[in-house]
């Protein structure tokens, strides 16, 4: 194998790394903003946690992170919990660093 072939195959294994942290890091916030939300909706429990999954199943609706916002966002307002989009997003992306925080430790 050629030098460059090796260098290739590095990136290449690089990139599948990365990639598979960023989707463990980005699922791991998901559930825990769909924790946070239980929590504000009331939830507990169970429900709390089943709850979170139908946060993190959300983000297979559509590409990019606007299904999980308008899910908990959406969720949120129909309770009547005061909130607005700009906060469930500033708390997403606080979240973002503890998730992969969480993934980094193997937690």
């Amino acid at each position: 194998m050629s030098s460059f072939d090796e260098r290739e195959q590095a990136f290449e294994n690089k990139f599948k790394r990365d990639e598979e942290f960023k989707f463990k890091a980005t699922a791991r916030r998901n559930k825990l903003l769909g924790l946070w939300a239980a929590e504000l909706l009331g939830l507990g429990g169970a429900e709390a946690q089943a709850y979170a999954k139908e946060v993190v199943k959300s983000d297979f609706e559509r590409p990019g992170d606007d299904d999980v916002l308008e899910k908990v966002f959406g969720d949120l307002q129909a309770k009547g919990v005061e909130t607005s989009e700009q906060l469930v997003r500033k708390h997403m992306d606080e979240l973002m660093g503890v998730a992969m925080q969480q993934v980094h430790d193997g937690e």
